[in-house]
């Protein structure tokens, strides 16, 4: 049965014993009274208006078309489907996993330039076999989006990428011709920035909207509080990292200093510590410098303890990812006269000799580690920091922890000082 039109005028169309078929009041067009129920005879189709759903199964890439709706079956291969690269709000398409495959292959929705719930990337993947799929084009703000929620779950998310710089905190300078203090491991992924120990840039996290993430920050570790002639080596710093869905980021500690008794030998760390008569500790790949012997310097995330000079602390890394250029992670300097040598830059303490005053400790918030010293005290290591960047549009503004924010051009930038959260 084909209706092609029906014309009725103000009133009502009755059957013969006198029910409503169909009434009309002003514009407003009823079929049947209230209560009925209407049927339509199988086969009968109306003009204008639902779902043209297609007669062809779909075995392999195509493009869709507004108003239609398919059969796709995954069974020797998965299936990429084009959505129209322009739509009208209310626009509706309809996908059907046709032989229950879409687990084994799945079905991807290619957006074409246009936004899936709210985002341009990743595309789509749905990957639950007997699953529909109905969505409905809504505008250019959030573009696609499916009409139930199961479907809402079953896509892959529309991540945020965010890049991020994470340095760990410093390790404190070792006493009794102690070594510096190397620096806190550091890792960045922005702009293609070098990471600590000449390793490249690494990938930007993948935020998932609606996740928790952990920010935590690396305190730096104890030098030698005491004047009192204690040989005793500097403490490791604390790690620094970035954890929840999808992403665990952290960033080694700085290794301690040797001291001139017990412990002659730097720590390893994020970089490693200067060694006082032993060897300087081992740097972690991709995120700080090896530190250097005798009095040595602490290794820097750009460069090796010493490598400026004789108990020089190795030199950090300049990040710019808050939108001005600032060194992070200088390694400390091994126990020597004020002047003589200095901590790397990027927060490096400066070293100490018998009778001059305590050595300097690691800047806060950089990752510095704390200068070396005689017999008197050495600098204890600087605190760590971790920095977000992603879209402003896609700043939430839910953190905890009193993270600095600030926008450079179109990115917001988040400087966690403390530990705390941000909530994607």
């Amino acid at each position: 049965m084909l209706i092609d039109s029906v014309n009725v005028t103000p009133g009502a169309i009755k059957d013969n014993s006198g029910n409503v078929i169909i009434s009309k009041s002003g514009s407003a067009v009823t079929i049947g009274a209230s209560g009925d129920t209407v049927s339509v005879a199988s086969g009968a189709e109306f003009v204008g208006g639902g779902i043209q759903w297609q007669s062809d199964i779909k075995t392999s890439a195509f493009t869709a078309v507004a108003g239609e709706g398919y059969w796709i079956d995954t069974t020797s291969a998965a299936v990429t489907v084009t959505l129209p690269a322009s739509a009208s709000v209310g626009d509706t398409i309809e996908f059907s996993d046709y032989a229950r495959k879409w687990a084994s292959n799945n079905l991807t929705i290619n957006q074409n330039s246009l936004n899936y719930q709210g985002a341009t990337s990743p595309n789509p993947i749905y990957s639950t076999s007997g699953q529909s799929v109905r969505i409905v084009y809504s505008g250019a703000t959030n573009g696609w989006i499916p009409t139930s929620d199961d479907d809402v779950a079953l896509g892959t998310p529309q991540t945020i990428t965010a890049s991020f710089l994470v340095v760990a905190g410093g390790g404190g300078g070792g006493a009794g011709d102690g070594g510096g203090g190397g620096a806190g491991g550091y890792r960045s992924s922005y702009n293609s920035e070098s990471s600590g120990g000449g390793g490249a840039a690494e990938t930007a996290m993948e935020l998932d909207p609606g996740s928790t993430y952990t920010i935590t920050i690396g305190a730096g570790g104890a030098g030698e509080t005491d004047q009192d002639g204690t040989k005793s080596p500097g403490t490791t710093g604390n790690d620094s990292s970035v954890s929840g869905t999808g992403v665990s980021i952290t960033s080694a500690g700085g290794g301690g200093g040797g001291d001139g008794d017990n412990t002659p030998a730097g720590q390893n760390g994020g970089s490693g510590g200067g060694g006082s008569g032993g060897g300087g500790g081992s740097g972690t790949a991709n995120q700080g410098f090896d530190g250097a012997n005798s009095r040595g310097g602490g290794g820097g995330a750009g460069e090796p303890g010493n490598d400026d000079g004789p108990n020089y602390g190795g030199d950090g890394v300049a990040s710019t990812i808050t939108g001005s250029s600032t060194f992070y992670g200088g390694g400390g300097a091994g126990a020597s006269s004020p002047g003589s040598a200095q901590g790397g830059q990027g927060g490096g303490g400066q070293g100490a000799l018998n009778g001059d005053p305590g050595a300097g400790s690691g800047i806060g918030n950089t990752g510095g580690g704390g200068g070396g010293a005689d017999n008197n005290s050495s600098g204890s290591g600087g605190s760590g920091v971790v920095i977000l960047r992603l879209p402003t549009a896609n700043y939430t503004g839910t953190t905890t922890g009193s993270p600095t924010v600030t926008t450079d051009g179109s990115d917001t930038i988040i400087k966690f000082t403390a530990s705390g959260s941000y909530t994607a």
